[in-house]
């Protein structure tokens, strides 16, 4: 055997050994666990662009929801001030929608509390019983 074709060999030998036996199940890939979150803010915004009156709840990983915000229809918003909660810094949380006559959804990220000023915005979009909570700010 020459050099080369050994060279050769040996490559595909360590491609198939890489690539695992031929017509075995592929390794099972780890639960990543929930995304970690977005940006740290001390307010949380909720855009109503959605068909019908909603509320929301800044609610945490562990499902503790803080004060809701009043029932306010389309086109309007509402900003809760995270401080006034209690929470410890880093806390993370998200929206959580609840449509009159419909449904009850999360938002999309979750976002980390600290007293910075900042505010998270998420829109609402759809209709009571299929939409969406989407952050984007």
């Amino acid at each position: 055997m020459t050099s080369q074709a050994h060279k050769l060999l040996t490559l595909t030998t360590v491609a198939v050994a890489a690539a695992g036996t031929i017509g075995a199940p592929a390794a099972a890939t780890p639960n990543p666990g929930p995304a970690p979150a977005g940006p740290c803010v001390q307010k949380m915004a909720v855009v109503n662009n959605a068909g019908f009156v909603l509320s929301f709840a800044p609610t945490t990983r562990d499902g503790v929801a803080t004060a809701s915000t009043d029932k306010y229809p389309i086109n309007q918003y509402r900003i809760l001030d995270l401080t006034l909660a209690g929470l410890p810094a880093n806390t993370e949380l998200r929206p959580v929608v609840s449509a009159v006559g419909g449904d009850t959804v999360p938002g999309n990220t979750y976002v980390s509390f600290c007293a910075n000023g900042q505010t998270a915005t998420y829109t609402a979009t759809g209709a009571t019983l299929d939409y969406t909570v989407t952050l984007i700010s």
